[in-house]
């Protein structure tokens, strides 16, 4: 069997349009669950119960049920109710639900990773509890953060290509167009892992980059030193995952 170039000078367009569509929708998903996570995980560390249980709930439920019943569900359930929604914004909102839950996995892991200490010192010179998590913990919870983030980055980038499912048109809905087409499934979704191979690497290396920044006072500025940060970067991921 030959790989047939034709398809990818047919297909190529349509692929392109479905990635940016991807990029669009994962990176105003990304942005409203960072908002979102904060929130999420500081209520499942408060010790008001009325505020611990619905995030708890919430958290579970998203991460231990199948994406795709979730996008099912939703927009498929809004319509049985009489509600017609957009696959579109269908898809974002499950995306954002998604990622909500599971960036606040890695919030609140990072914020327990900040020496207890550090928090009680801040509240014994008068600071409240909010102020201090945002002034004294954030800051430096930051390179415990961003290797777990960054493996829910790509997970979401890739449980993008499920809403194709509703009719989202994202990247995997504008391979089903190219090989519907082309009757070229093997090209068309080729061409398709290689584009998310692409995006999910310019994703992990663009946090590797601000991981690196984060911790650069902690390494000398040499080729040297820049190594040993990818190779701790690539453990951390690992070891988040």
């Amino acid at each position: 069997m030959w790989f047939d170039l034709n398809v990818v000078v047919i297909g190529m367009p349509l692929l392109m349009k479905g990635l940016l569509n991807t990029i669009l929708f994962s990176a105003s998903s990304i942005a409203l669950a960072l908002i979102l996570a904060p929130l999420v995980a500081l209520a499942r560390l408060s010790r008001r119960l009325w505020l611990r249980w619905p995030a708890a709930s919430f958290v579970e439920l998203i991460r231990n049920t199948p994406f795709l019943i979730q996008a099912f569900l939703f927009f498929y359930g809004l319509a049985a109710l009489g509600y017609k929604v957009d696959p579109t914004f269908a898809g974002i909102v499950t995306l954002t639900a998604y990622g909500t839950a599971n960036f606040s996995e890695s919030f609140r892991g990072a914020i327990q990773s900040v020496p207890r200490g550090q928090l009680e010192a801040a509240r014994a010179v008068g600071m409240s509890y909010l102020l201090a998590m945002v002034r004294i913990v954030f800051p430096q919870m930051i390179g415990y953060l961003i290797p777990s983030l960054t493996n829910h980055f790509t997970g979401l980038i890739k449980e993008c290509s499920v809403l194709s499912v509703i009719t989202v048109p994202e990247l995997a809905m504008a391979a089903q167009w190219v090989i519907g087409e082309t009757f070229a499934p093997i090209e068309g979704y080729l061409m398709v892992s290689l584009l998310y191979w692409a995006l999910t690497g310019a994703a992990s290396w663009s946090m590797w980059l601000i991981w690196r920044r984060n911790n650069a006072r902690q390494f000398a500025a040499s080729k040297a030193g820049g190594a040993i940060q990818k190779q701790q970067f690539t453990r951390a991921v690992e070891t988040s995952a």
